[in-house]
């Protein structure tokens, strides 16, 4: 009986915290134009941070109409002493929130979806079904540095250059003629700080330089797909096996700078990228998994432990990969067992996605236990039997697998997911393993502490930058300091290059805006399934528009927070 987070009873602790703090900063401006300070809380002052205390003076009441004419002393010590008593109500909700952390292996909504609506399940393999260690990433990475160095004849210096674990994250957007890694928020704004070329950034001045600003123009960005082609100079980097190919791009990148070597970024981008592929079209990547399986693949036992229970469900299944079969049939064997077919109605290889949603001309064809093509028609998707290539449109005329019933779980949001809700209606699911992270993240009281004090800042610099006088000017500059150092702490704590996946400081990052249209439902793994029972339905929180009130009991998504709920899972869950 595991639990999603913590009493009721807290909850609506919080809620009422937050409700006081809230109308703590709303009041401070009264209808009758009158601001008013509680003189009686204890200040806490900041010249930069959140460290340094001292005592300000009592203020009572100062009306709209005499801080005109107030001392610049007097106006100066009611603003602080605002400030002082919202970082007091502040302090005083942090250990409740601290407790209200969300569980990691939550299921979370972006549209409302019942699982018992749900006849069929279907399923990507790599990243999806299959989990890889990190030890997978320095591998792809080390083969296409000498793939570069052996046959696209680069510098033999690239061999001093080591896969940087964490140096990227995936959704970056990658300037092709520029040769630009950065960030880009879902109004197509650059986020600041977060451009490089090679492995060092960019200045700030530079960039607005280049972009004469920061926005990005439509024209420019990547395509449907995440790709750079039709004259789009900027590519996106969605999948997870994209994290190498980022990493060598700005090695290579760094190396030409460092040595004054004059190069054309169009060719590094188009060699890289070719080398990348090298290393998956000519198999290497499985022959290297398949040398050391247990080595490269994680987690099987949740996988295997989902499969099976929606098997006893009497769920159908189905796989559609771009993987060869030989590969995920050992992986599978591996992950499950040499009957793993048993569980999969239709199992579909080298499907050639994001192609086999669209293109309607590739019929499906047959392959032998031993990988021998067959010729003959295919009328039925048999179970046991392997198909490869085909489309979605004679998988659909064949199975009869149609709408809402249709549930898909994939990783990569464009080429999994995009096609599959917006033109044929299956409920889809996104699969992100970099969620673990960043909620466990998000749950320490580092980030607890300094995220509820950066919002409370920013509502009050929002009510007091009304007061244009010098003297007030330059404390609000101070806040703004303050914010702005607080911000850049906040983005530092998950990849001090690039920040969060799904967040520029405060704007949703353009991978969250995608994940949010394309993804139904998403999750760190696939064994988040096994905490939710096959009734189950998902209810989206209600997120307030900007328009609406921002405090509402249902802003805090019941489905991850400690609430005892029953549960058939067994199994651990991985770290």
């Amino acid at each position: 009986m595991p639990t999603l987070s913590l009493p009721f009873s807290n909850l609506f602790r919080n809620q009422e915290g937050f409700k006081r703090l809230f109308a703590h900063l709303k009041t401070l401006h009264t209808r009758s134009g009158k601001w008013r300070v509680n003189s009686s809380s204890t200040p806490w002052v900041s010249s930069s941070a959140l460290v340094s205390r001292r005592r300000a003076a009592p203020v009572g009441q100062l009306t709209a109409g005499n801080m005109c004419t107030s001392s610049s002393g007097d106006k100066t010590s009611w603003l602080w002493s605002v400030y002082n008593e919202t970082k007091q109500q502040t302090q005083d909700l942090i250990p409740v929130i601290s407790k209200n952390f969300v569980n990691p292996d939550t299921i979370f909504a972006n549209n409302q979806m019942s699982l018992q609506d749900i006849e069929i399940y279907g399923f990507d393999y790599d990243y999806t079904l299959a989990f890889y260690s990190s030890h997978l990433h320095t591998q792809i990475f080390n083969i296409a540095r000498d793939i570069l160095i052996n046959e696209h004849r680069y510098p033999e210096g690239l061999r001093q250059y080591d896969y940087i674990p964490d140096f990227v994250i995936r959704g970056l957007h990658y300037d092709v003629q520029k040769a630009l890694l950065m960030k880009i928020d879902a109004f197509h704004y650059i986020q600041l700080g977060t451009v490089y070329r090679g492995l060092n950034p960019v200045p700030e001045k530079e960039v607005i330089a280049m972009y004469e600003g920061s926005h990005v123009p439509l024209e420019i960005m990547s395509d449907y797909y995440g790709k750079s082609s039709h004259g789009h100079t900027m590519k996106q980097f969605m999948d997870i096996f994209s994290l190498p190919e980022m990493t060598l791009l700005s090695c290579v990148n760094d190396y030409f700078m460092k040595h004054n070597i004059d190069y054309e970024p169009v060719h590094l981008y188009k060699d890289v990228k070719e080398a990348i592929g090298d290393v998956h079209v000519r198999g290497i990547m499985y022959r290297v998994i398949e040398a050391d399986i247990e080595k490269y693949i994680c987690y099987g036992e949740q996988t295997h432990a989902v499969l099976r229970k929606l098997s006893r469900n009497g769920k159908k299944m189905f796989l559609i990969t771009n993987s060869p079969f030989d590969f995920v049939d050992r992986g599978m064997n591996y992950i499950v067992g040499k009957d793993w077919r048993e569980l999969f109605d239709v199992v579909i290889v080298q499907a050639d996605k994001p192609g086999f949603f669209n293109d309607k001309r590739k019929p499906f064809r047959r392959v032998t236990d031993k990988g021998v093509l067959l010729w003959d028609r295919i009328h039925h998707l048999e179970k046991g039997q392997i198909y490869k290539q085909g489309n979605l449109y004679e998988f659909l005329r064949l199975t009869g697998w149609r709408g809402s019933k249709v549930l898909y779980f994939g990783d990569h949001i464009y080429s999994d997911l995009a096609d599959l809700t917006l033109k044929h209606g299956w409920r889809t699911g996104a699969i992100i393993p970099e969620l673990r992270k960043e909620i466990k993240i998000m749950n320490t009281e580092e980030y607890v502490h300094t995220m509820t004090w950066l919002q409370a800042l920013t509502g009050l610099l929002e009510q007091m930058q009304v007061h244009q006088d010098p003297e007030s000017q330059t404390v609000i500059q101070q806040w703004i300091n303050e914010r702005e150092e607080m911000r850049l702490r906040t983005k530092d704590i998950f990849n001090f290059q690039f920040g969060s996946l799904f967040r520029t400081y405060h704007n949703p990052t353009y991978f969250t805006r995608r994940l949010s249209r394309f993804a139904d439902i998403y999750m760190a793994s696939l064994s988040c399934l096994l905490n939710y029972d096959l009734q189950h339905t998902f209810y989206p929180r209600r997120t307030p528009l900007q328009h609406e009130s921002p405090i509402w009991p249902e802003q805090t998504s019941t489905g991850a927070i400690n609430i005892p709920f029953q549960s058939h899972n067994t199994t651990p869950k991985p770290e």
